[in-house]
């Protein structure tokens, strides 16, 4: 299972490099040395039969020391048996890189006469191009000649990300159309392009390999987390009320299957209580499928306000199944009471003609889950730009709007995706990300995000801090989707908690 780890810019990346190199321990050179070395242990253990297949390896290197590492890996895959072929674009530009070039010791050619090759077949294509120094746009030619690569059946690896792809935001860098890799090789840690936007999808399984530079990791700086199991999830001795009471607030008739799935969300997180407060007319359609769930009627704002006279009551839930109208009557009664809330889907949707209504009642006990469509109607200013095709990079991200629309609200942001964001007022954020080998594509099913606003607001009530909440809220959805798999449909979501939290000993 995942496990929360540091995810890095550019420029981090490039502190801890730095800070290793200045003191004296390191060079470029022995840096780009171990990262070609490991890279080419990642090949040989993924491809054990590549040397006997009678196949050729095309390792196409760029002029900087993303090339610099692609000459290292040529020189100990051919030590190990295997048949290489380097292209070049250029000839290497950098003192590091040219080292490398240097060392090997087999022929170069053109990237144009990639389409000369000898008789024997490319087995695997190594994109050594640009890597995470790239800042604008892949070259036309460059980017049809990896498409052609992909569609004749040859597997792409890339070196450290996919060249194209802008390693800040994952974004493809203009309008280039790139194939998809099937491994990426990376160091030290993964780049957010790893994981954010496009890089998430056309980066394959990501490897990072540890090339010795964990003694200057500091030099990052606080960096963003990725979402993983939180040990406060396991119960601690006491009585229900010692473990928190959500109240999950539905809608009229008919319209109940998404607050049911929200409350069960969270009596499965481990709420003390979860309790379904609905209009009146509602209560015999909840009654009919709820047990464990507590039900009550509630219909006006003065019932909501009498409601949250409870002190035990330590987690709010609003959106799921509620109605436009009911969410705009009962949101600013429930934000009033000032206890941790969720606010999805209708609780969003119902101010989305009018935000800054919202965001004048909301504090810094509130989380907001929009999807992408429901961010764009509350921020439309930041969904446009993540909506032009960025020219240059570092480009405008995901993570950006996330962390934009959460100081501008003083709420925390859950922005739902594969690539999920939390970002909290303070600038804290972190990445639940559901890409590469932890894909769960089954997610994209009607009710799952309910279920997730429930978990989120069953840890809230268990006393987690917001932030914390979210990000662990969003990983044990994934999780349990990654968990049951294929065929997966929102009801199997709080099912399949349990067996999560076993296995983490929770």
């Amino acid at each position: 299972m995942g496990a929360t780890s540091p995810i890095l810019t550019t420029r981090q990346m490039r502190a801890v490099e730095m800070a290793a190199i200045a003191s004296g321990v390191e060079t470029g050179g022995s840096l780009m040395e171990r990262a070609g070395a490991a890279a080419a242990q990642v090949l040989a253990a993924r491809w054990p039969g590549f040397a006997a297949s009678g196949q050729v390896a095309l390792i196409l290197c760029g002029p900087g020391n993303n090339g610099g590492d692609g000459y290292v890996i040529a020189r100990h895959l051919a030590g190990r048996g295997w048949s290489v072929r380097v292209a070049a674009l250029v000839p290497p530009t950098t003192s590091e890189a040219q080292g490398a070039a240097q060392l090997w010791r087999g022929d170069v050619s053109e990237i144009g006469a990639v389409s000369a090759m000898p008789e024997q077949r490319i087995g695997l294509c190594i994109d050594a191009l640009f890597g995470t120094g790239i800042s604008r746009p892949l070259d036309a030619e460059l980017a049809g000649l990896l498409r052609g690569i992909a569609a004749s059946g040859c597997p792409i690896v890339a070196v450290d990300i996919l060249s194209g792809i802008c390693a800040d935001s994952g974004r493809v860098l203009g309008d280039r159309v790139l194939p998809a890799a099937e491994l990426t090789v990376t160091f030290h840690r993964r780049k957010l392009g790893h994981v954010l936007a496009e890089g998430g999808e056309l980066g394959g399984s990501v490897t990072c390999c540890d090339i010795g530079l964990e003694p200057w990791r500091d030099a990052a700086g606080q960096a963003i987390l990725s979402a993983g199991p939180d040990p406060r999830l396991a119960k601690r001795a006491g009585h229900k009320y010692s473990h928190g009471h959500a109240l999950i607030l539905g809608g009229g008739p008919g319209r109940g299957g998404a607050a049911r799935l929200a409350a069960r969300a969270a009596l499965r997180i481990g709420a003390g209580l979860v309790s379904l407060a609905v209009p009146a007319e509602s209560v015999p359609e909840n009654a009919a499928r709820l047990d464990a769930i507590m039900l009550e009627a509630l219909a006006e704002e003065e019932d909501l306000a009498r409601r949250l006279r409870d002190p035990r009551i330590t987690a709010l839930c609003l959106g799921p199944g509620l109605g436009l109208d009911r969410a705009a009557r009962l949101v600013p009664t429930a934000l009033a009471a000032k206890r941790a809330t969720v606010l999805d889907a209708d609780a969003l949707t119902a101010f989305a003609e009018a935000p800054e209504r919202l965001f004048g009642q909301l504090h810094d006990r509130v989380l907001l889950t929009p999807h992408d469509g429901e961010f764009a109607r509350l921020f439309p200013d930041l969904a446009r730009r993540l909506q032009d095709a960025p020219a240059r990079g570092p480009a405008y991200s995901r993570l950006d709007a996330a962390r934009q629309a959460a100081a501008r609200t003083g709420a925390t942001v859950l922005l739902k995706g594969p690539d999920t964001i939390i970002a909290a007022p303070d600038g804290q954020a972190a990445i639940a990300a559901a890409t590469g080998d932890e894909a769960a594509p089954w997610l994209a099913t009607a009710g799952s995000g309910d279920v997730l606003a429930g978990l989120v607001a069953g840890l809230m009530g268990r006393g987690f801090p917001v932030p914390d909440a979210a990000r662990t809220g969003a990983w044990l959805h994934a999780e349990a989707a990654r968990r049951f798999g294929p065929g997966l449909i929102a009801e199997d979501l709080p099912e399949t908690l349990p067996a999560v939290l076993r296995d983490l000993g929770a």
